[in-house]
């Protein structure tokens, strides 16, 4: 005999089936805060190539992921505003790219937002921004991008493909401090190579003019470009200016040479924004960042652009060409 349901067994049996999904909470997208010097032309090679990195981990801007940039467009002043900014809207994490002092605007900011550094100085520890490499402490982590190290190995690079060189200008932005921290290193490395380093302050993007005039009478054998902003966004005026000189120049960074620049010897970035995802990944997945040690590059990438030595009546010795991870024809 089949039992009878009554009213009230009817109605608990429906409180007890699942609800359809569109009653379920909509699942929380995280938002990533993006501080950086400069302005989005000048940095859209690196946001993209960290979109692309973010995406290999399966993270797709708009989908799964959204991203809020702010950039200082060049008046660095701007850094703690925009720092606070990314605060009150709750970001999830901050990444942080252009130095000590955009890293430190947005610790000054947040002790609880987790924090990614692109590109530290070359002794975060020094610097006050973490307590060890392999255990930050707080709420910062990431990558350190050995800024003065590698000066000395780029001004042994220029040295060897013009030998003759005894005079080399230094382009650099003076109210920089890993500018500054990088100069230091070349002038090091430059007694040793029996180098005399010119530097020359560029402060502002009106300043290159002069520059570019003081080194037209000064005529010296190489020039040397120390990555920033400021560098970044006048690229195209310092290569135009080596060009009609004649002037073998040297970057920090592939996309310099890619842009016209001779050559340039660098971390190697795509592997450098690839550790970027893994660190955003890992925080989003409930990692704390003082446990999570900060990275050194372990890659290096040496670009020659063949095109632009030739245009400069630069012959290129074949050992240095041997070495090169890219030539560009």
């Amino acid at each position: 005999m089949r039992k009878k349901i009554t009213r009230r067994a009817f109605c608990s049996m429906l409180l007890a089936l699942p609800f359809p999904a569109r009653a379920q909470q909509p699942k929380k997208v995280p938002r990533i805060g993006y501080l950086a010097p400069g302005d989005a032309a000048s940095d859209s090679t690196r946001a993209e190539a960290i979109r692309l990195a973010m995406r290999e981990r399966g993270y797709i801007e708009g989908q799964n992921i959204a991203t809020e940039y702010r950039y200082t467009e060049g008046k660095r002043g701007r850094l703690p505003e925009l720092a606070a900014e990314l605060v009150r809207l709750k970001v999830d994490i901050i990444l942080v790219t252009g130095g000590d002092q955009v890293i430190r605007a947005a610790k000054d900011a947040t002790k609880t937002i987790p924090i990614v550094m692109i590109g530290a100085s070359a002794d975060p520890v020094e610097a006050g921004i973490v307590d060890s490499l392999a255990h930050p402490g707080g709420n910062v982590t990431g990558f350190t991008a050995l800024i003065g190290e590698l000066g000395g190995k780029r001004l042994e690079l220029l040295k060897e493909v013009v030998p003759k060189a005894a005079r080399v200008a230094v382009l650099y932005d003076p109210g920089s401090p890993n500018q500054v921290l990088e100069l230091k290193e070349v002038q090091t490395a430059a007694r040793a190579l029996r180098l005399t380093i010119h530097p020359r302050e560029v402060r502002a993007a009106d300043g290159f003019e002069t520059v570019f005039a003081a080194l037209n009478k000064q005529r010296p054998d190489g020039l040397y470009v120390i990555e920033g902003p400021l560098m970044r966004t006048n690229q195209k005026r310092i290569f135009g200016f080596a060009l009609k000189s004649r002037l073998p120049s040297v970057y920090g960074k592939r996309e310099a040479v890619e842009a016209g620049g001779l050559m340039s010897y660098g971390a190697d970035q795509a592997e450098s924004y690839r550790r970027v995802a893994y660190f955003v990944d890992r925080i989003l997945k409930g990692a704390k960042p003082a446990d999570l040690p900060v990275e050194r590059p372990m890659k290096f990438d040496l670009v020659i652009n063949l095109k632009t030595a030739k245009q400069i009546g630069l012959t290129i010795p074949q050992w240095t060409l041997m070495k090169a991870d890219k030539v560009i024809q």
